[in-house]
């Protein structure tokens, strides 16, 4: 079994060993690799791994040994399912690894911009505190979260862990679904509209998947029914945001801010609007990232290997 991974560094930077997947056949590991790469690289593989880079339809027309494509990640749009099914070349992703760890960045990126630590122990570093008449001080004014109202676009895996850490601290919970079933169970938790969601809640988080009709449905219309001190937090994908509205409702002072891991391309680009807009955090798409999920990853992209050459694959997409 001829095995190929085309870009492993972010999965494995040197701290997540390939040895699960190395066991199964001949691996050849490419930390990344260029669009006009693919080919040349993946021309005698059985079984390719994929993470961003993109096979197409022509690609996979090419690829006449390929028998399997194992995406090492949850979202699998980089490849032309399409194209592996009429080829009868099965499509795997990784559905569940990070639920914890992204749920957990939501409430890190939440925190950290509600109470700032760094700016404040900064601050100190700067002489702030010793110059203080007073016993305390702050730069901005803190909150608590608890009596707040926190609302979630999306209730799947990753929602309901967000949704009982916020229920934890005290805030109160509402959603928006494709398909509103299985209410969560704390008091005060409604299924709202999203217009609703978007005019109630003091933050809001995304855990919706991106599809064409959810594709920059975060725009200009939705951020005015916003409360001006509310939270837009996106850990999910990037495109689910039109920048530029975004953008505009943050420098005009129209919400209190922005904590997004995510945007619509990936390295991040100068033109991003993002880059100047005011009280926007951006981290460089993190949250998944903890070596306990990136293991995770790892075994359960070995397991769908093993699973196929055991002819039961398991986690097919299409």
């Amino acid at each position: 079994m001829n095995i190929v991974v085309l870009d492993g560094y972010t999965l494995n930077p040197g701290d997540n060993p390939w040895d699960p997947i190395e066991k199964l056949g001949e691996l050849t590991v490419y930390d990344r690799t260029e669009p006009a790469e693919v080919i040349p690289r993946a021309i005698e593989a059985d079984v390719i791994l994929t993470n961003k880079v993109e096979l197409g339809g022509d690609a996979i027309g090419e690829l006449s040994n390929l028998k399997m494509i194992a995406v090492m990640a949850t979202g699998y749009n980089v490849v032309d399912v399409e194209a592996a099914r009429a080829r009868e070349i099965p499509v795997t992703n990784v559905p569940v690894y990070s639920t914890d760890a992204v749920a957990q960045h939501v409430f890190a990126a939440l925190l950290s911009f509600i109470h700032k630590p760094s700016e404040h122990s900064q601050a100190i570093q700067n002489g702030d505190w010793e110059s203080q008449k007073n016993f305390s001080f702050w730069l901005s004014p803190l909150v608590e979260l608890s009596g707040k109202t926190m609302g979630l676009v999306g209730l799947g895996r990753i929602g309901r862990a967000t949704a009982n850490i916020a229920n934890a601290f005290g805030l109160r919970v509402v959603a928006c679904s494709r398909r509103n079933v299985d209410p969560l169970p704390y008091d005060g938790f409604e299924w709202l509209s999203i217009e609703d969601l978007f005019s109630q809640s003091d933050y809001i988080s995304l855990h919706c998947p991106q599809t064409p009709e959810t594709t920059g449905f975060v725009n200009s219309d939705l951020l005015r029914r916003m409360k001006s001190d509310a939270v837009l937090i996106n850990t999910a994908r990037g495109a689910l945001v039109n920048e530029q509205d975004l953008a505009n409702a943050l420098n005009d002072e129209r919400i209190g801010g922005a904590l997004l891991d995510v945007v619509s391309e990936e390295p991040i680009v100068e033109s991003n609007p993002l880059l100047r807009a005011k009280n926007c955090v951006l981290t460089p798409h993190i949250a998944w990232s903890p070596i306990e999920a990136r293991r995770r990853l790892m075994e359960t992209v070995a397991a769908n290997i093993q699973a196929f050459i055991d002819g039961n694959p398991i986690h097919v997409v299409n």
